[in-house]
């Protein structure tokens, strides 16, 4: 039974300013001005409490910066959470940031194992899988090949071929169908096609709006770090369109219809 679960949880980044500090500023800073603190803080979640049951396929929308793919590393376990909890019952596989994890100096085939051995495989599951990895990169002698002489739509399919090799319970997704020519994304809708029917659970972060309504039973609108409704994807996408595109509408003096009306 795979389940997720966030209590009141937050996340706080701590950053410092962008800028060389001398050795002059340092000591300073430490001896006569120890109340100044030059490290800014930043909420990138806020009391998010949600809950996401076994069978679930539950959409994240938001505009960019909403936190929405920071909610997802939080339930991969990639940040742990600042304040709150956050619990995740069942074995989780993640889809996105496809580039991390790659060696460049090592072969194709060192990286499905590298990259594989990251993903909770180990030597023996992945042993029945490189086969099958090899023959959807479509990579072929390549793989012998070291992969910083890969081009970037090369690195994409080996990526998503060993990360889509996976048996998921939980699946989380951002934004990783845009991958490769357009012939290889229609094989990749395919394969993640495949991967969410034998999912337990799904949560997806998307900018494509329809998708999210054709794939989810439950949508969550984010923004500024916080849930700001929970609802049914239709009606979730309805309200953010409509909000988005008032924003958007620029000031009734400056709209080409209301210039010519008065010019009338």
């Amino acid at each position: 039974m795979s389940r997720i679960e966030l209590d009141n949880v937050g996340l706080t980044f701590r950053v410092r300013p962008h800028g060389r500090v001398t050795l002059k500023e340092f000591l300073v800073r430490r001896l006569f001005r120890p109340a100044v603190n030059p490290v800014m803080q930043v909420h990138a979640l806020r009391d998010v409490d949600l809950r996401i049951d076994d069978g679930e396929r539950v959409g994240i929308l938001g505009a960019n910066g909403a936190g929405k793919t920071t909610l997802l590393k939080v339930l991969a376990g990639i940040y742990p959470p600042t304040t709150g909890r956050c619990a995740v019952t069942g074995r989780v596989s993640s889809l996105f940031d496809l580039s991390i994890g790659f060696e460049p100096e090592a072969t194709g085939w060192d990286n499905i194992a590298y990259r594989g051995y990251l993903q909770g495989e180990t030597p023996r599951s992945m042993r029945g899988k490189l086969a099958d990895i090899a023959e959807f990169s479509e990579l072929g002698k390549f793989l012998d090949v070291p992969v910083r002489c890969y081009s970037a739509g090369m690195l994409v399919r080996l990526a998503f071929a060993v990360a889509t090799a996976i048996d998921p319970e939980i699946l989380l997704i951002d934004e990783v169908l845009s991958v490769g020519d357009l012939a290889f994304q229609q094989k990749a809708r395919r394969r993640m096609q495949e991967m969410m029917a034998k999912a337990r659970l799904i949560v997806m972060v998307s900018h494509d709006l329809p998708a999210l309504a054709r794939v989810c039973t439950r949508a969550v609108w984010m923004e500024q770090g916080r849930v700001r409704a929970v609802g049914a994807p239709a009606e979730l996408i309805a309200a953010y369109t409509a909000e988005a595109r008032q924003e958007t509408r620029p000031p009734a003096e400056l709209r080409p219809a209301d210039r010519l009306a008065a010019a009338a």
